[in-house]
């Protein structure tokens, strides 16, 4: 996993990262952003569509094994799973493929419980990072990040729209906000952005019922539920139209588009909190797929994502 070598890119990227550890502190071992988290291991295996879509080697094999992450909002690593800025949730998925000349080869999901991000670019993310923490202290009216939302819809749109609180991870939709392009064998190339449906029915939390949980409940929960059996998740893609921005992580496709399943993800083993631990002080998720058959599209957010994790994942490390 390479760094970019725009320099624009990686200034903006140590910029966020320092924004992120300003606001929620610097925690060494741990992420600036979805800090806390649990690892899993699976399965995924393909559907038939899967294959005509794209000749990637995971919708073709019989089956590849999975390491997954489910984890909470910002950068405090002990946040109580009860806090309202918890939410969105995230999925992050590897899928662990063959080995190609004696090295490991994976190639990465990294997913959402919310179908929007606030920014189209990294740039505009920092000036919403830097407004939020320049607010904890301001005594303008409107501060500085009512001042940003007001001038940017899709910002104001994202926080004024979270998700809704759920009880478990096993029933939260994640969304996929970048697009990307599927590449089939014969060389025709598919529009999509990914989503991961549950198969369990939803556990929508009331406020009071949210508050009335432990401060760790996901991680309890998980545990009785895997307890129980396999997590399964449904991995889709929504197909893009003629017209529809692959650009703009901020742009929502109409709900018409077509969906197609392209296959099943299947989560039965939860890490233990000391394994899990240190996989995941090591683990560096790539939102970059570098593998043929699936293509990053021309969203600006793709490259400052995956400097952003790859610079933070080497600082993790090192810790």
């Amino acid at each position: 996993m390479p760094l970019p070598s725009d320099e624009q890119i990686l200034a903006t990227s140590r910029g966020l990262i320092d924004q992120l550890q300003a606001l929620f502190g610097k925690h060494p071992g741990f992420r600036p952003a979805h800090a806390k988290g649990h690892l899993l291991t699976g399965t995924f295996t393909p559907t038939e569509n899967a294959a005509k879509l794209s000749s990637a080697p995971h919708f073709n094999l019989p089956s590849t094994p999975l390491l997954a992450r489910f984890s909470t909002s910002t950068g405090l690593p002990a946040i109580p799973d009860t806090a309202p800025p918890a939410v969105p949730h995230g999925l992050a998925v590897r899928f662990q493929l063959p080995p190609r000349d004696g090295r490991r080869v994976h190639t990465d999901l990294v997913t959402h419980s919310t179908p929007t991000f606030p920014t189209r670019t990294g740039e505009e993310f920092l000036e919403l990072l830097t407004a939020i923490g320049a607010s904890s202290s301001s005594t303008e009216s409107p501060n500085p990040v009512e001042k940003f939302l007001s001038s940017h819809p899709a910002a104001h749109y994202h926080v004024t729209n979270p998700p809704p609180e759920t009880g478990s991870y096993a029933t939260d939709t994640f969304y996929g906000v970048n697009a990307f392009h599927l590449v089939a064998e014969d060389g025709k190339s598919t529009a999509i952005r990914y989503r991961i449906i549950p198969s369990s029915s939803p556990t929508t939390l009331s406020a009071e019922e949210l508050k009335a949980k432990p401060d760790n409940f996901l991680r309890t929960e998980l545990e009785s539920r895997i307890g129980a059996g396999p997590l399964v998740f449904s991995l889709v893609a929504q197909i893009a139209a003629s017209g529809d921005p692959t650009d703009d992580a901020t742009s929502l496709w109409p709900e018409d588009r077509d969906i197609v399943e392209l296959g099943k993800i299947e989560l039965d083993t939860l890490l233990d909190e000391e394994e899990g631990g240190k996989e995941q002080k090591r683990v560096i998720f790539d939102p970059i797929p570098r593998i043929e058959g699936v293509e990053a599209s021309d969203d600006p957010l793709l490259e400052m994502r995956a400097a952003v994790y790859l610079i933070s994942g080497r600082e993790r490390r090192e810790a």
